[in-house]
């Protein structure tokens, strides 16, 4: 399977060599400190990714959520106080039957001996589907579409999950509402990054 190696420590993007932060990072910093990503989105996992995504294969999705889990591990990635599932719009969760993000959720927190995770956003209006865009008017199309709800006490670092970050801009979205919100730290673990 492949592996995200050389990357980005901020934003997961996949490079020579592992750096602090890319150029982008250093230009437009991300709402989010660091992005756990667990493989790059190459066969198999893409494949993986789309049926558990698309084809509503929910033991794809457990496979998908151990080999992050067994990645987490792997880099003792910090143990933050609860994972955020990316909310998906009501209308494509009632089509889909689940949300992905919800899922991976459930299982990291299985596999994490019940590390928390919690719906702390919401869709606050519905947009068109991220990878229908051009990467350049992806930041546009969620700009505002979420918003943070009120904050358990006591949460400092939350981990947004999600299956795959390409441009990165649903999880910056996500990211700077639960800043906003008064969370400290906000990471990001996804399963692959393109």
């Amino acid at each position: 399977m492949p592996l995200a190696a050389g990357r980005c420590l901020r934003c997961g993007l996949e490079l020579p060599r592992t750096i602090d932060a890319c150029g982008e990072c250093v230009a437009r910093p991300p709402p989010y400190a660091a992005t756990r990503a667990g493989y790059a989105y190459r066969a198999p996992v893409a494949s993986l990714v789309q049926r558990f995504k698309f084809d509503g294969d929910l033991a794809a999705g457990r496979v998908l959520a151990r080999l992050l889990a067994e990645r987490l591990t792997e880099s003792n990635a910090p143990r933050p106080d609860a994972m955020v599932p990316v909310p998906l719009n009501w209308r494509r969760q009632w089509r889909r039957g689940f949300n992905q993000s919800e899922l991976l959720c459930r299982d990291l927190s299985r596999h994490f001996g019940g590390l928390p995770w919690a719906d702390l956003l919401n869709r606050a209006r519905p947009t068109v589907t991220q990878s229908e865009l051009p990467a350049e008017r992806r930041a546009g199309n969620v700009r505002g579409a979420f918003t943070a709800v009120q904050l358990p006490p006591g949460l400092r670092h939350a981990v947004l999950v999600d299956d795959v970050m390409t441009t990165g801009s649903t999880l910056r979205e996500c990211a700077r509402m639960l800043r906003r919100a008064g969370v400290g730290r906000v990471d990001v673990w996804v399963v692959a990054r393109a």
